[in-house]
């Protein structure tokens, strides 16, 4: 025997208000439609639903049971009916993000969890890569969106890309290091100690060798590499090694006191940091939330930067 799912709904929704006028305007139908599908259901079970004689109805055993089947049908479809409104509105749903790692370690994680604070019901899941990886990811509608640092010409047919904050580079080294107590710093005095390789495919290795062409130097001395951003700042912390850093990295350290950076003008990219996006693609409403976010966040964050490079580094 099959029996008709919204004829259960509807004898939950009855017995739950007490009336049948009242279940039928608990599920927004009329009596009429509601009393021919309760009389449709006995017909179709044989048994009466309701004690005669008992107001509010009153059901009978079988009708008890079969109307919990009902609540739980009415409790899943008004789940779904959530779902499908958050959805479209961006409140509810799934949101693919792909980054470079040091800035996904350092500012977007962070800003990751401030966005679930205010959206609970969104699921992120972060993936690390730097440009080519990310581009193809988005290709094969792997992300949704990718955070990455790269020149306005670069983003190609099919890519779209806003830029959220300008590239600013900067030589770090641990607080207490020898070169940050020397009153005239010169650019050949980083040749006097190790540094810390950027990670492999990571543009900040061609940041590297600008630094190296402009001392006159076609190589330095490296110590270490490959590590995550936390391993780098650890190791930097207990070493002498300079390495090649975003300022925004730096500043999002800046409370551990544990990283400084040298006041030196280095040669800077053609680059900024921005969201990658294809271009005239569908889009999730929660991914356009979360970028929306992330782009709020940045445009607070640029000013503040800025102010904490002029005063800590340069004294102005």
């Amino acid at each position: 025997m099959k029996l008709n799912e919204s004829h259960l709904m509807q004898l939950a929704a009855v017995l739950d208000a007490g009336t049948i006028s009242g279940g039928a305007q608990a599920l927004g139908q009329t009596q009429p439609a509601v009393s021919r599908s309760l009389a449709m259901l006995e017909a179709r079970i044989g048994q009466p639903l309701f004690i005669k004689g008992k107001r509010p109805l009153q059901p009978t055993p079988l009708a008890a049971q079969l109307a919990a089947h009902g609540r739980a049908m009415l409790a899943a479809s008004r789940r779904a009916t959530d779902t499908v409104k958050g959805f479209l509105s961006g409140t509810k749903g799934l949101v693919r993000v792909g980054g470079v790692p040091f800035f996904m370690d350092a500012m977007i994680s962070r800003m990751i969890a401030d966005f679930q604070n205010i959206e609970p019901d969104v699921t992120v899941q972060q993936s690390y890569g730097n440009l080519p990886d990310l581009a193809a990811a988005l290709e094969d509608d792997l992300i949704d969106l990718g955070i990455v640092p790269m020149g306005l010409i670069e983003a190609g047919p099919g890519f779209e890309f806003l830029e959220i904050l300008p590239g600013r580079n900067i030589v770090a080294c641990r607080t207490g290091h020898p070169l940050l107590r020397k009153r005239r710093l010169q650019m050949s005095d980083l040749t006097d100690y190790p540094w810390v390789a950027p990670l492999p495919g990571s543009p900040l290795m061609s940041d590297l060798h600008s630094i190296l062409l402009t001392i006159g130097m076609s190589e330095v001395t490296i110590r270490y590499s490959g590590g995550s951003l936390m391993s780098v700042i650890n190791y930097m912390a207990e070493t002498n090694a300079l390495a090649v850093l975003p300022f925004s990295v730096v500043f999002a350290q800046r409370k551990e006191n544990r990283i400084a950076v040298l006041p030196l003008d280095i040669p800077q990219p053609n680059r900024s940091l921005g969201i990658l996006r294809r271009s005239g693609s569908a889009r999730s409403q929660a991914a356009d939330r979360f970028a929306l976010h992330i782009t709020t966040a940045f445009e607070d964050l640029k000013h503040l930067i800025k102010r904490h490079e002029n005063a800590v580094v340069w004294g102005r």
